[in-house]
């Protein structure tokens, strides 16, 4: 690994921030400047444990139907068929 580090111009800087901002469902139509870089970044870090537990809060969900469905019943197929997808 090269002891340098390639540098990041502001101006790529910016853009990166504007790329992740536009990712953001709350964040879509506030300006970002180099102040609220972090607030940003704070931002993307709840918002993806978020939609980790929507992601687990839907595979328990998922588990609990799974459950009650017969393995061999169109329905449970069905279910697999996109999970597989």
């Amino acid at each position: 690994m090269s002891s340098r580090r390639s540098r990041i111009s502001d101006d790529e800087i910016n853009d990166l921030i504007s790329k992740l901002q536009a990712l953001l469902p709350e964040s879509r139509r506030r300006t970002t400047s180099r102040a609220s870089a972090a607030k940003l970044l704070k931002e993307t870090c709840g918002y993806i444990k978020s939609l980790h537990r929507e992601v687990d809060d839907l595979s328990e969900q998922l588990g609990g139907l799974m459950a009650t469905m017969e393995a061999d019943s169109p329905q449970a197929e069905i279910i697999r068929s996109i999970l597989r997808s």
